[in-house]
């Protein structure tokens, strides 16, 4: 399949991309050498293989949430540089 420079145009203005000079000129040839590859995959004989899904066999085993304590807030605040009663203070980050 040719790709035109109008396509190449095209598509760069839906990616929101510009392409100049040598740049569309090997866009243009990466994007034909594409397309000829997916053709000659095409024309593989796939009449026999069975459609891939999934790249591997593996399940995610999850678990049920527990909610559990695992540090009370004193012990968080013990090791804060500064802190505000119940809360770590840190630098100002924003401007008003």
């Amino acid at each position: 399949m040719k790709i035109t420079e109008e396509t190449i145009d095209h598509i760069a203005h839906l990616a929101r991309l510009r392409f100049e000079g040598p740049a569309k000129a090997a866009i243009q040839q990466d994007l034909e050498n594409i397309i000829g590859f997916m053709g000659k995959l095409a024309e593989l004989p796939t009449d026999n293989v069975e459609p891939l899904v999934f790249m591997s066999d593996e399940v995610n085993v999850l678990r049920e949430d527990v909610a559990e304590e695992t540090v009370t807030q004193a012990e968080a605040l013990k090791n804060a540089p500064k802190k505000d009663s119940d809360y770590f203070r840190i630098p100002k980050v924003l401007d008003k």
